[in-house]
């Protein structure tokens, strides 16, 4: 029998908060500094965000980018600094793991700017399998591992404004931030994966 919730289950739990330090990226020398303090870790909670398109046919390039560790979440508004070379190389960086959920659609959107291919991707939706976890939304997952709940109140807000509310911030380091702490709680609870990996 597989691990799974119900959203009547979810709505009872506490809501999640992000309490480490968000740093919003929108130069390209702070995009430096930022991937090379990144570029050092071995794994990091990835995510994007994209305004939404409201026209049949309209179709909006990813606007926020961002890279967690356990402690810090980074905001790259490519949107304004574009696709900095040295973001593209943490992307294919085989030495940096990366952790997203449900990534084929930013992959897509990477490729529409950069030739680099995206190396040593783990996408939840597929890792939690092997561990008896068969909802495979961001939400659930973290409501079973960690029992309570990420509000999703801002999925469809304008991530072009100029300058993004407290709200939003909080809103997109969560997801990426949450990718990484439930990759590292099952690593490190792996005794609950009786197949090995």
């Amino acid at each position: 029998m597989g691990l799974t919730i119900t959203k009547e289950q979810m709505a009872e739990l506490p809501t999640e908060t992000f309490d480490g330090k968000i740093f919003v990226i929108d130069h390209p020398e702070e995009a430096r500094k930022a991937l090379a303090f990144l570029s050092t870790k071995p794994a990091l909670g990835f995510d994007t965000e994209t305004k939404p398109a409201f026209k049949r046919g309209q179709v909006n390039n990813v606007a926020l980018m961002q890279l967690a560790t356990e402690q810090e979440c980074f905001l790259f508004r490519l949107n304004k600094i574009g696709y900095p070379e040295e973001l593209a190389s943490v992307m294919s960086d085989p030495g940096v793991r990366k952790i997203g959920l449900s990534l084929r659609d930013d992959f897509a959107a990477i490729r529409k700017r950069s030739i680099r291919k995206p190396e040593n991707f783990i996408d939840l939706q597929l890792f939690v399998d092997k561990f008896g976890i068969e909802d495979n939304s961001l939400q659930k997952i973290y409501a079973i591992l960690f029992g309570r709940k990420i509000s999703k109140s801002q999925r469809l807000s304008n991530w072009e404004v100029p300058t993004l509310t407290p709200a939003q911030q909080a809103y997109a380091a969560i997801d990426a931030w949450a990718c990484l702490r439930i990759y590292n709680h099952l690593i490190e609870n792996d005794q609950w994966n009786s197949t090995g990996r």
